[in-house]
């Protein structure tokens, strides 16, 4: 059985990280997989960029200049899909590639936004995407990666404790997410595989000397459904150009 080296990366527009080393990681990581989040392009556009993957699969938002999702591969899928049953605003959130051996999926999860006036929708997106990422993990295996806007436990942010009502770490985000991994079977690969290792995120404000210090949090996960073999997960925590670093695993499946 071959292996896949996957990446996810919330590039936090796809023009800007292409000035800031985006074709060098490339290069250097050689992912079979990338998937993209927050492209902030235009599919036309995106097409042009030049970026080396054979097969790419862009999914812009309706308001241009927001979110934006992609799959990149070396390998032709069998199918791609965007979003999900519900509904949802084109906002352009969910990219699904369908290979040989496995689905998958590049998602980029609502914020709950200040104040939290978008918690109550960001709770109902998770629920349909479960649902949906449950109906995937039936036929085949599934690896979902992406920015998941969440800080699962207080071991995955710098400050727990001044964040607890925050967008990102609430105790209802929080739960929402873990239903995913206790009654859906799929598995966190970074924490399962580094359940203590602390101070490890991949995500921090652009204000001056917060990353620098590394006040951050963990909001982009490499996820697998039950009994799909993994190994190698990994935070590229030293790789910038984004307010967000890239997230890895290798998975066992065929592309």
């Amino acid at each position: 059985m071959s292996h896949a080296k996957i990446f996810s990366w919330n590039v936090n527009g796809v023009r800007s990280a292409l000035g800031k080393g985006l074709g060098e990681f490339i290069a250097s990581a050689d992912p079979d997989v990338l998937c993209l989040q927050e492209t902030k392009c235009e599919t036309a556009v995106a097409s042009t960029l030049g970026l080396s993957f054979p097969h790419q699969f862009w999914h812009e938002a309706e308001k241009k200049g927001y979110s934006g999702t992609a799959v990149l591969s070396k390998s032709a899928p069998l199918s791609v899909a965007t979003d999900f049953p519900g509904d949802h605003p084109p906002e352009g959130r969910v990219v699904t590639a369908e290979f040989k051996g496995l689905f998958v999926v590049s998602a980029y999860v609502p914020n709950s936004q200040r104040e939290l006036e978008r918690l109550g929708y960001r709770l109902r997106w998770d629920a349909d995407f479960r649902k949906y990422l449950a109906r995937l993990a039936k036929k085949k295996p599934v690896v979902v990666c992406g920015d998941l806007n969440v800080a699962h436990a207080e071991i995955d942010l710098a400050n727990p404790s001044t964040n607890r009502r925050n967008a990102g770490f609430t105790d209802e985000e929080r739960e929402s997410f873990g239903q995913l991994l206790s009654q859906h079977g799929f598995t966190d690969t970074f924490r399962a595989q580094h359940p203590e290792l602390a101070k490890r995120y991949s995500w921090w404000s652009y204000r001056p000397g917060i990353r620098a210090r590394n006040i951050g949090w963990r909001l982009d996960y490499c996820l697998t459904s039950d009994g799909l073999k993994y190994s190698q997960p990994d935070i590229h925590d030293k790789v910038t150009g984004s307010d967000h670093c890239p997230v890895s695993v290798r998975v066992q499946a065929e592309l």
